[in-house]
């Protein structure tokens, strides 16, 4: 239903957005003293002004212009670049209508000019407009998911792009907002002391995302779990990632007590 709803809102901006249009350039007498009698290339000029607009963040003066070339000049070597710059209007107007808009735009893009030299770009934008409505990890996490999909899409597709390095790093905080979430619920169980779910939800944190950037807090608490649970030899190795793999952790001073103590009773009961 949530879903729906902003689908609506989305296409009700969309029309709203088509009557300012007209009365946006019907201002100028019909939309055509926009474009200067004599312009050589109306295409250019409107593009042009679209750009400028759109770097002085005046989205829907900058929307109409870059829509005035996709509708009208569909033969125009500006038109692609023209339609990347509706999806730019609407990501940075960045309300949650505008963002499922600009998703439409970018994913357009994506299916008419697939071997466009700016397809990287699309498909990063595509990812970040999905980035930008990613929820907190206590919250529901289908953007999260989404915004993984489409930037995995753009490492697959366009490994030599100069866009890659602030691909990976979107990346990466999207799948720690993920594994941050799986993390809190393992954390749930953990705290209602009912170890075995904490223990297999731990796990599957560090199986799916063994790069996750908190992980530290994961070992700590399966290893925790496993104590619990009168199971120490498998806490063990859990521990003692924590401190080979952290310089600096909350939980490295308690790890390092752990393994001592664990080490400790395991040499007493070999004597």
């Amino acid at each position: 239903m949530a879903d729906r709803n902003v689908v609506k809102r989305a296409t009700q901006l969309f029309c709203i957005g088509a009557v300012v249009a007209g009365l946006f350039f019907a201002c100028g007498g019909s939309g055509r003293s926009v474009v200067p009698a004599g312009t050589l290339e109306p295409d250019k000029f409107l593009y042009d002004k679209g750009t400028t607009a759109l770097e002085g963040k005046k989205w829907l003066t900058a929307r109409e212009y870059f829509k005035r070339v996709v509708e009208n000049y569909t033969a125009s070597p500006y038109r692609p670049d023209s339609k990347l710059g509706v999806g730019d209007t609407y990501l940075g107007e960045g309300s949650g209508e505008a963002l499922v808009l600009a998703i439409n735009e970018f994913r357009e893009f994506l299916t008419f000019y697939p071997t466009n030299k700016r397809a990287d770009y699309a498909q990063y934008k595509l990812a970040l407009a999905h980035f930008r409505q990613m929820r907190a990890p206590q919250r529901d996490q289908t953007e999260t998911r989404d915004t993984i999909k489409e930037l995995e899409t753009f490492v697959e597709r366009y490994p030599n792009s100069s866009l890659l390095p602030e691909v990976k790093t979107k990346l990466r905080e999207a799948k720690d907002r993920l594994s941050k979430s799986d993390y809190l619920v393992g954390f749930f169980y953990y705290r209602q002391r009912w170890y075995p779910g904490s223990i297999d939800r731990f796990t599957a944190v560090l199986k799916e995302d063994p790069e996750y950037s908190e992980r530290d807090e994961v070992y700590f608490h399966l290893a925790e779990s496993y104590v619990k649970i009168k199971r120490e030899a498998q806490a063990l190795p859990y521990y003692e990632r924590i401190v080979e793999e952290f310089v600096q952790s909350q939980y490295l001073e308690d790890a390092q007590k752990r393994i001592a103590a664990i080490k400790a009773t395991n040499a007493a009961k070999e004597q």
